[in-house]
Parts: structure tokens; sequence; C-alpha cells
């Protein structure tokens, strides 16, 4: 059989791509692993049969994988830091008072009335 090989990065200065995910969704990735590892340690301990845990985990790290490469797919290599900066706009802007222009007009504009 022949050995495969995968094209991990492919230029300088371009973001990191391993079989279509992109960025820093390749260390989402990891972690689910690495968590669903934890997961199955924690029920195993706790009692729960192995195979059941093996089932149950497996599961759940296939829907999260299979939501990150979704969302790497559909935002692309920044998406995530978009969506995290689209939580943190206000969707308005309330000032109850002319206080804070009026001393804006002050400070910034003394030469033009």
């Amino acid at each position: 059989m022949g050995e495969k090989v995968y094209v991990i990065n492919k230029g300088i200065n371009k973001a990191i791509e391993f079989r279509g995910l992109k960025a820093q969704y390749i260390w989402w990735v990891a972690g689910i692993t690495l968590g669903s590892l934890g997961v199955y340690i924690a029920l195993y301990v706790a009692g729960l049969g192995g195979y059941v845990g093996i089932f149950l985990v497996m599961a759940l790290a296939t829907l999260a994988i299979g939501r990150v490469f979704r969302i790497s797919k559909q935002y692309g290599q920044y998406g995530m830091m978009k969506w995290a900066a689209r939580r943190r706009v206000p969707r308005a802007l309330v000032s109850r008072s002319r206080k804070v222009f009026i001393i804006m007009r002050r400070s910034y504009g003394s030469g033009v009335k």
C-alpha cells in the first residue's frame, strides 16, 4: 500500500488548512477530541458501561466536529473572530443629554464655530 501525503500549509503567510479546516478551527477540533476523551474517562469512572460510553462520546464528538466543519466552510478563516466582534457591538447608542457633545465641541472643535 502507498503512503498518503497530506498537504498542510500552502504557502508563506497563508493560513494553515487541513482537510478543509482553516486556521483556528483546527484547534477547536483538537479541543473537542481531547474533551471527548476526558468525558469518556469520567463516564467510565462513574460506572457507565464501556461500549455505552464510547457510543455516547463518539456521537457527541461527531456532531460537534461536523458543526465546526460547517462553520469553517461557511465563515472561513476569520469567521469566528467576526462572530465574536459582532456580539460586542452595541445595537444602539443612547444619549439622554447633549452634554457629551457640548464637551466634545469645546475640546476638539475650538477653532470651528
